[in-house]
C-alpha cells in the first residue's frame, strides 16, 4: 500500500486527506491444478528436510515458484496440497525467489503460520544465511552492507528513501579475481535484498537475470553454471515452544562443477557427446 504516492510501513495512521493507492488485487485459485506432473511432486517430496505437526521446511530446487502466478501453473504449495490433501491449512510462512533454491517453510495451521510470521517480523530471534556466487574478488573488510531499498512494480533499487535493510558478508571460498563464494546472513528481510545489496557492492551474483553482469553469465554458462547462485542454506529459529529448530541444506549439485572449473582457469565445462543415430 502506498500513501501519498510513498510506500508505508505497516502500522502508519491515516490522517484526513492521505490519498491510498492499492495494489491490484489478484485472486488465486488455492485448489491444486488439475494435472501435476509426476516428476516435480517426486522432486518436492524429496526435498522435504523437516516434517512435524504443525512446520514443513524443505530445500526448494532453483526454477520451481513457491506457488502460482503469471506463467506458473502451479508451485510448492501447490504440490504440498495435493501431497497432503487431509491438511487444508498449509501456507507459505514466507517466499524465495523463483531462481532461488534453499530452505523454505510451510506452516501446517493457523497458530504456526502466525508464529512464523511474527519470527519473521521481528528478526532478532532468526538467524537465516545464504550461499552466493558473486563476481570479482569480494573485499576481505566489506564484512556489511547497509543500503535502504524500495521497491518498484518490476524491481527493488537502492534509495535513500526507502525501507532500512542490513545484510551482513563473510567470505567463504576466493576464486582469484574471476568470483568468490560469500555467505550472506539478513539482518532484515527485504525484497531481493541479498541480490541488490550484492550488486550495490559491485559484486552481483552469477546467473541473475535482473541484477547481474551479462558478461559473467555467460563465462558461468561456459563452465556449465545454468542457474542463478544463490542458496538459502541455513536457517535458525524459535518454535512456540521455546526450543530451537536449526536446519542446513546442501547447494544443489548442479553448482559442482562450474565451481571445479573455476578453480582451473582456462577449462571449460566439456560438451554433451552426441549419440550416433541408428
Amino acid at each position: 500500500m502506498r500513501v501519498n504516492g510513498r510506500r508505508v510501513e505497516p502500522g502508519y495512521r491515516l490522517h484526513d486527506g492521505d490519498q491510498l493507492e492499492l495494489p491490484r488485487m489478484e485472486v488465486i485459485d488455492t485448489k491444486p491444478p488439475a494435472r501435476i506432473p509426476a516428476a516435480l511432486l517426486r522432486q518436492i517430496e524429496q526435498s522435504i528436510l523437516h516434517e512435524d505437526d504443525t512446520l514443513i521446511v524443505l530445500n526448494k530446487p532453483a526454477d520451481v515458484a513457491v506457488h502460482v502466478g503469471t506463467g506458473v501453473s502451479g508451485g510448492v504449495i501447490e504440490v504440498l496440497r495435493h501431497l497432503r490433501p487431509d491438511q487444508p491449512d498449509l501456507e507459505l510462512a514466507h517466499r524465495l525467489d523463483r531462481e532461488t533454491s534453499g530452505l523454505l517453510m510451510i506452516a501446517k495451521t493457523p497458530a504456526m503460520l502466525r508464529h512464523l510470521q511474527q519470527v519473521l517480523r521481528d528478526s532478532s530471534s532468526l538467524d537465516r544465511r545464504y550461499i552466493a556466487l558473486v563476481r570479482g574478488a569480494w573485499p576481505t573488510k566489506l564484512t556489511e552492507v547497509r543500503a535502504r531499498l524500495r521497491r518498484t512494480e518490476r524491481t527493488v533499487l537502492v534509495d535513500g528513501d526507502g525501507q532500512t535493510a542490513c545484510t551482513r558478508f563473510s567470505i567463504l571460498r576466493r576464486f582469484g579475481n574471476r568470483a568468490t563464494l560469500v555467505q550472506a546472513r539478513l539482518v532484515t528481510g527485504r525484497k531481493h535484498q541479498i541480490r541488490v545489496h550484492t550488486r550495490h557492492a559491485g559484486h552481483p551474483i552469477a546467473g541473475d537475470q535482473k541484477y547481474g553482469d551479462d558478461s559473467f553469465h555467460r563465462s558461468l554458462r561456459e563452465l556449465g553454471g545454468s542457474h542463478m547462485f544463490l542458496h538459502a542454506s541455513e536457517l535458525r529459529i524459535p518454535l512456540p515452544g521455546g526450543e530451537k529448530l536449526h536446519l542446513t541444506a546442501p547447494t544443489p549439485p548442479s553448482w559442482q562443477r562450474p565451481l571445479d572449473l573455476l578453480t582451473t582457469p582456462g577449462k571449460r565445462a566439456p560438451r554433451p557427446r552426441r549419440r550416433n543415430r541408428v
